[in-house]
C-alpha cells in the first residue's frame, strides 16, 4: 500500500483526498497539511480516516513513511513544494501549472534531472472518457492525418475579481487546460500562436487587466491548424467539447449531462443542460490520474503526464499573452527560459 501525503486542504486537494480514499485501492491518504487547517477541515480528514494532519507541509516531507506527495497547494508555492519534495525523495503529482514562472519550472526540472523521482503534473482532462476517446480516434489512424483541430471551452461564471487579480491572466488560470488538450489529443507540439482577446462578461475583469473572452489559434508541429474558443460565462453552464478533422474523417465529442434524454412535445423540443461545473463533468478523471500515478510508482514505469508536458502550455499561454498584448502571430520559440 503507498502512502501519500497532500500538501493543501482546499478544493482540489479535498477532491483527491475522497478520490483516493474511495476509489484508489493501492494507496492510502497517510498525512494531510494546510497553513489554514481548521476544526472542520480536521474533522473532514478525521472522516476519511486520514491519521495525521498537520499545518506544516515539511511534516510530511520529513515523514520517511510517505512514499508520494500531491501538492495541491497554492500555484505559488507547487514549484519551491516540488523542489523540496523530490530533494525528500518523495514521488510528486503537482497540480498544474507547475510555476507561472518558466524560471522556476526549470528549476524543477534541473533538480528532478538523474532524480529516480516520479513526477506527473496534473491535467486531468486528459483522462476524462470524451477526450480519451478523441485521442484514440487519432493515434490509432481512424480519421487519418489530423488537419484541423477544434476546442470549445466556456465557464459557467467568471470568478471573483479577488481571483482574477492573481490567477496569472485567463491563459494561464483557465485557457492553459485547452493548451494542454490541443497537445494531448493531435499528439503534436504547438509551434506558433496567436490571440485575441477581449472582456465582454465583466467590466471588472478589464479594470483587473484581463480579459474574459478569447479566439486562439495555433499552427502545431505536424501541420495541423487549432483553434480554442474561450468564455469565462455561460449561462447553460459547462462547454466542453472537441473536434479533431483529418484526412480519412472526423472525431467530435460534445458535453456531458445529467442524462441523454431528449423531450419532444407540441411545444418544443428540449434536452438537459451540461453538467454545471469541473467537479461534475471531470469527477472520474481526478480519480484515474491519480491512479495512473500510482501505478507507474508501483509499476516503475513513466507517469502519463510528465514534467514537459506541464512545461508546454505555460510556454504557449506566455507566446498567447505575447501576441494578444503585441497584436501578431509568435512562435513558442522566441519564449525564452
Amino acid at each position: 500500500m503507498l502512502n501519500i501525503g497532500i500538501i493543501g486542504a482546499g478544493r482540489i486537494g479535498k477532491v483527491h483526498a475522497e478520490s483516493i480514499t474511495y476509489h484508489v485501492k493501492e494507496a492510502q491518504v497517510a498525512a494531510i497539511a494546510d497553513p489554514y487547517m481548521n476544526e472542520a477541515t480536521k474533522e473532514w480528514a478525521q472522516s476519511l480516516g486520514i491519521p495525521n494532519v498537520y499545518t506544516d507541509y515539511k511534516d510530511i516531507l520529513m515523514d520517511s513513511s510517505i512514499d508520494a506527495v500531491l501538492i495541491c497547494s497554492s500555484t505559488d508555492t507547487h514549484a519551491d513544494i516540488a523542489i523540496e519534495a523530490i530533494k525528500a525523495n518523495k514521488h510528486v503529482f503537482c497540480e498544474k501549472p507547475i510555476s507561472q514562472d518558466l524560471s522556476k519550472i526549470k528549476a524543477v526540472m534541473d533538480v528532478l534531472a538523474g532524480s529516480k523521482v516520479k513526477f506527473q503534473v496534473g491535467f486531468n482532462r486528459r483522462f476524462d472518457h470524451n477526450f480519451e476517446a478523441v485521442r484514440n480516434a487519432v493515434t490509432d489512424g481512424t480519421i487519418g492525418d489530423v488537419h484541423i483541430v477544434k476546442v470549445t471551452s466556456r465557464d459557467p461564471d467568471a470568478p471573483p475579481i479577488e481571483y482574477v487579480k492573481v490567477s496569472g491572466g485567463m491563459f494561464l488560470d483557465m485557457t492553459i487546460h485547452d493548451f494542454d488538450m490541443v497537445r494531448y489529443l493531435t499528439a503534436s507540439d504547438v509551434i506558433e500562436v496567436y490571440a485575441n482577446g477581449t472582456s465582454l462578461v465583466n467590466r471588472a475583469i478589464k479594470d483587473a487587466g484581463d480579459i474574459d473572452t478569447a479566439i486562439i489559434t495555433m499552427k502545431l508541429a505536424n501541420g495541423a491548424l487549432a483553434v480554442i474558443d474561450n468564455s469565462r460565462k455561460a449561462d447553460y453552464g459547462y462547454d466542453q467539447r472537441a473536434e479533431v478533422f483529418g484526412s480519412k474523417g472526423q472525431v467530435a465529442v460534445t458535453n456531458d449531462s445529467g442524462s441523454t434524454a431528449v423531450i419532444s412535445t407540441a411545444s418544443g423540443v428540449t434536452g438537459e443542460k451540461p453538467l454545471y461545473f469541473f467537479l461534475e463533468r471531470y469527477m472520474a478523471s481526478f480519480s484515474k490520474e491519480v491512479s495512473l500515478f500510482v501505478q507507474a510508482i508501483i509499476n516503475d514505469t513513466e507517469v502519463p503526464v510528465n514534467i514537459n508536458d506541464g512545461l508546454q502550455p505555460v510556454l504557449i499561454a506566455k507566446a498567447a499573452k505575447k501576441s494578444l498584448d503585441e497584436n501578431r502571430p509568435v512562435l513558442l520559440k522566441e519564449i525564452v527560459m
